[in-house]
């Protein structure tokens, strides 16, 4: 699902106007980034986690050339997956 199925479906089940749910998905996703971006992390019951994992810097090889090349340290984000929902993805369906 991309995120212009997202504001579909949402317009859809709310009932409300593809321009409200877009500014409704926005503003949630804006949200999320906002938090990440201040080392906040979010917490969806039944859904999972976010969190920003920080990684130190490093030496490396350059895969084509050899050469030891030095890897800045980074942030990167982060997802857990819930309980409920991992039940729920493998859940067996009958019939």
């Amino acid at each position: 699902m991309v995120k212009s199925e997202l504001i579909q479906k949402l317009a859809e089940q709310a009932k409300i106007l593809p321009k409200d749910a877009e500014i409704s998905v926005k503003t949630v996703f804006d949200s999320m980034i906002h938090a990440l971006k201040s080392d906040d992390g979010i917490e969806i019951r039944g859904f999972g986690s976010f969190k920003v994992r920080k990684y130190e810097g490093r030496s490396g090889n350059h895969p084509r050339t050899g050469n030891e090349i030095s890897i800045e340290p980074k942030k990167r984000p982060f997802f857990k997956v819930g309980k409920d929902l991992r039940e729920r993805i493998n859940k067996k369906t009958t019939g």
